[in-house]
């Protein structure tokens, strides 16, 4: 009888999960729900990914408008130039006139132009360097301290942007923050919840912005 009783203690111990097994389940359940992306209206609010996956490789730098850039020929002072990149994406150049540049590298800029130069400067050295970053302009609005438009130099993240604009005033709701990214014909809402990420939790919500990124804080 007693045996019994034993074995029948040790068949409910092993069917009951371990404590480890079931933080594993719900955490697996847990990444499920926050890696789905969620429909708010007519937008996509998308959960950026872990900072712990792997990004991939980042490209050159991509020139924008009201970007200033130099481009010299060696020993021709005529092909010697500042550009400033005009809201159509376009700059000019002597011999060649009218040549896109936004969207570009420096480097592929640089190539499109020797070889349109191939046929007056068959032998030219040419130089191109972006002298000035202007087109990098985010966009800060809603209570924070100093709300506007800011020019960056560097790519920044969703906590460096507040910090440049004053940090979030008393009003702020902390936990509502979203960032809004204009993609072809539609927008991304991104969201972002201050006090977690500043916590340490929810770092995947503090993303890199881009180019054009308006960050609202009701």
């Amino acid at each position: 009888m007693l045996r019994n009783i034993i074995l029948l203690i040790i068949v409910v111990m092993l069917e009951v999960p371990t404590p480890s097994v079931l933080w594993a389940e719900d955490r697996a359940a847990v990444n499920a729900e926050t890696t789905a992306p969620m429909a708010e209206g007519n937008s996509v609010v998308p959960i950026a990914k872990s900072p712990l996956e792997k990004a991939p490789a980042e490209e050159g730098y991509l020139i924008g408008p009201g970007d200033v850039i130099d481009i010299a020929v060696w020993k021709d002072e005529a092909l010697t130039r500042s550009c400033t990149v005009r809201p159509d994406g376009l700059i000019s150049f002597p011999l060649i006139g009218d040549i896109q540049a936004i969207g570009k590298t420096a480097s592929q800029l640089k190539a499109e132009i020797e070889k349109k130069l191939e046929r007056y400067a068959p032998d030219a050295t040419l130089y191109l360097d972006i002298k000035q970053v202007n087109s990098l302009l985010i966009y800060v609005i809603g209570r924070v301290n100093a709300p506007g438009r800011f020019i960056m130099n560097t790519n920044v993240d969703v906590l460096q942007a507040l910090a440049t604009a004053g940090g979030l005033n008393i009003y702020a709701k902390r936990g509502r923050i979203k960032i809004l990214r204009r993609e072809n014909s539609e927008t991304i809402i991104f969201p972002f919840d201050y006090d977690s990420v500043v916590d340490g939790k929810r770092l995947e919500q503090n993303i890199r912005l881009k180019r054009g990124d308006v960050v609202v804080i009701p």
